[in-house]
């Protein structure tokens, strides 16, 4: 069928928050446009104007779309070369949808992106559609056609999931750049017990490269060795600066709502660090490398005012 202007903007007004959606769906920023482009197209072939709740039937209509995506995309990673992680969103990205709770903050956070691989797709939905997006049990229930007592069982199982699995303590820019500040002036002291002061004694660094880019195969584990490998990681070579093409400036940032660490060569990022942090210290670094994954890190990079670097690598 031919859209009228009102039925495209009809859509439009919608589309941040169902890419908001899609993307903790998916973990996969490139992943949710496509989502949300094939909404768009089931929108054009259907009825407009029989649908009487819009928002309704396009969330009814992305969230099932991104569940069959969901059972392909874990075929997928158990080929995936490396670690997997969750495509990285810097600061005041559209796509990280709204932040007005605790919650909703959260739910966008590596950490909680982590844990919600580890669930069924049916957990994930309720989980985002509730936590995130303050759909109710009856609006949920009848996007996955499904009981709301059902509904209710799924989230709860979900959200102890999600509780179990999280250690993350929310802090203020002001907060995220003083740790940023701390954990560079130890990584770049050359010794390692400045680092281990500043870490949890489980704490883990995780890197994803995708099998493009040289990244560890298993997390780094315990206080000791991350801190190892972050003094390695930060001390200059020229090795390090031949097989980069350069010296990559390092700036301090946020990304998914944590500290982070972006790096950033020829104006290309190449590097989004994210750290998770808790009243006992940072509890895991997760490294996104794998350049399929930094696309958009670099348009929104492209496109923001960063300032000046903290520091030059290698």
């Amino acid at each position: 069928m031919v859209l009228t202007a009102n039925d495209v903007d009809r859509f439009e007004a919608s589309r941040p928050r169902l890419e908001a959606i899609a993307y903790r769906l998916l973990g996969s920023a490139s992943e949710a446009e496509d989502a949300v482009q094939e909404a768009f197209l089931r929108w054009q072939a259907a009825d407009t104007g029989r649908i009487e709740v819009p928002e309704a039937w396009l969330t009814k209509v992305l969230t099932n779309l991104c569940l069959n995506q969901l059972t392909s995309a874990r075929a997928r990673r158990e080929t995936y070369v490396g670690q997997w992680l969750p495509e990285p969103l810097l600061a005041g990205d559209p796509m990280l949808g709204p932040a007005d709770t605790v919650e909703q903050r959260e739910s966008v956070s590596y950490a909680v992106l982590a844990v919600l691989e580890r669930l069924s797709p049916n957990e994930r939905a309720v989980y985002v559609l509730r936590e995130a997006f303050e759909y109710t049990h009856r609006e949920i229930a009848e996007i996955l056609d499904v009981t709301e007592a059902a509904s209710q069982q799924i989230f709860h199982r979900a959200k102890k999931h999600v509780a179990d699995g999280k250690a993350r303590t929310e802090i203020d820019e002001a907060a995220a750049r003083r740790i940023i500040d701390e954990f560079l002036a130890a990584a770049t002291s050359g010794q390692t017990e400045p680092l281990v002061r500043l870490l949890t004694q489980d704490a883990v660094a995780i890197g994803d490269g995708g099998g493009k880019v040289p990244a560890r195969a298993r997390a780094f584990e315990g206080a000791l060795a991350v801190a190892k490998f972050m003094r390695g990681l930060f001390k200059p070579g020229a090795a390090k600066r031949a097989l980069v093409g350069g010296s990559p400036a390092v700036h301090a940032t946020t990304a998914n709502g944590d500290p982070a660490l972006v790096v950033v060569l020829d104006g290309r990022v190449i590097g989004v660090m994210c750290l998770a942090v808790t009243d006992e210290g940072i509890a895991a670094f997760r490294n996104q490398v794998n350049p399929d994954k930094l696309e958009r890190a670099t348009e929104r990079w492209a496109a923001t005012d960063h300032g000046e670097p903290l520091l030059h690598v290698f």
